[in-house]
Formats: C-alpha cells, sequence, structure tokens
C-alpha cells in the first residue's frame, strides 16, 4: 500500500470521489471482505461487491488474499493507498494555471501554483514509480508571525532578495547534463488551530 497515491485520470478521479465509493475506501485501510464491509456501511453484500469491482478496476483497490469462512472463501481487498490526491490533471483544460493568472499577488494565483505544484510532482512522482526510482525534491515549511505588517514588507523584500541572489548564483542554463527545478515559495495566513 502507497502512503500516498495522486490521480490524474478523470474515470479514476470520479470513482474516488463517489460517495458510497469513498465510504467504502475508507474502510479499507486493512483487508477487508465485501462480507465484513456490508455490515459497516450498511450496504448488502451483492451491492459491495459491484462497488469494489469499480474500485479495483481504477486501481482503488488492490486483492489482500483469501480468508476461509466454514465452506467458503472471501476475497479480501484493500485500498491502494492510506490517502489519495486528485490532480487537476484529471480536469484537463479546465484545471487551474498558474500562466492564466496575471496577478501575482493574488490567492488564485497560489493556488493555481499549488494545483501546477500538484500536477507536476505528481505526474513525476507516478513515473519515478513505474520506473522503481526516487524522485529528488525539497520541502520547507514554517510558520512565521510578524509583528507588523511593516515587517511582514521587510521580510518579504529581504526573502525575494535572498532567492534572487541564490537563484543567479546556482543557475546555469548551458550546464551539460543540468536538470531545470522549479522552485516556488509561498506565504499565506496560517489558519486558526480547530480547537482555538
Amino acid at each position: 500500500m502507497l502512503d500516498l497515491d495522486v490521480i490524474d485520470d478523470p474515470a479514476r478521479a470520479a470513482v474516488a470521489l463517489d460517495p458510497v465509493k469513498r465510504r467504502i475506501l475508507a474502510e479499507l485501510s486493512e483487508p477487508a471482505s465485501a462480507a465484513s464491509l456490508a455490515g459497516r456501511v450498511g450496504l448488502t453484500r451483492q451491492k459491495v461487491n459491484y462497488h469494489l469491482r469499480a474500485l479495483e478496476e481504477h486501481q482503488l483497490v488492490a486483492p489482500a488474499g483469501e480468508r476461509r469462512w466454514g465452506g467458503l472463501t472471501e476475497r479480501l481487498v484493500v485500498a491502494s493507498a492510506a490517502s489519495f490526491v486528485i490532480s487537476p490533471a484529471a480536469l484537463g483544460s479546465l484545471g487551474a494555471d498558474p500562466e492564466r493568472k496575471p496577478d501575482r499577488l493574488s490567492a488564485s494565483y497560489l493556488i493555481a501554483l499549488a494545483a501546477r505544484i500538484v500536477r507536476e510532482v505528481g505526474a513525476l512522482w507516478n513515473e519515478a514509480r513505474r520506473q522503481e526510482k526516487r524522485l529528488a525534491t525539497l520541502s520547507l515549511d514554517s510558520v512565521i508571525r510578524f509583528r507588523s505588517p511593516t515587517e511582514r514588507a521587510a521580510f518579504t523584500r529581504e526573502l525575494t532578495e535572498t532567492v534572487a541572489a541564490l537563484t543567479a548564483r546556482y543557475h546555469d542554463d548551458s550546464a551539460p547534463g543540468g536538470r531545470s527545478h522549479r522552485l516556488v515559495v509561498a506565504a499565506y495566513p496560517a489558519p486558526e488551530p480547530a480547537n482555538a
């Protein structure tokens, strides 16, 4: 079982988003049979089997063995991943694209950047997994509390200058065998904790 799977196929996304199939999928963090799932999700075994076939056809669940109950053999399945993310690639031309957002200071531009990250990294990671390779990435995540808007503006200016200087120092368009990497720096107000 993967810890995370990025769904980029529209049909696969539609199956994962179906309310009944999603509920069944959520119950499959451990192997289970249609009969054992039926009671948990409030459906007949036959209806659960129908939904499991669709989930398996779209590689959202995988076979996990068999279990004998008296004279019967139950087929067990398990979710193919612990969690899923639907890539904007599943939306085709409707997916968010930062190239179509001219205001680089807007929330919609930031969301489009995040969508591009999911789309690009998801595709790269899926391909790396197919080739049984690792994907080199770097993620930084931090929270900073500014004392004032003036300090936030000063931080923004200094961060921009520092990133520009680092980029200029290490970027080499003519490096033989070099590989371009996308760097995204984002800041937005951190949501209040749910228990606050």
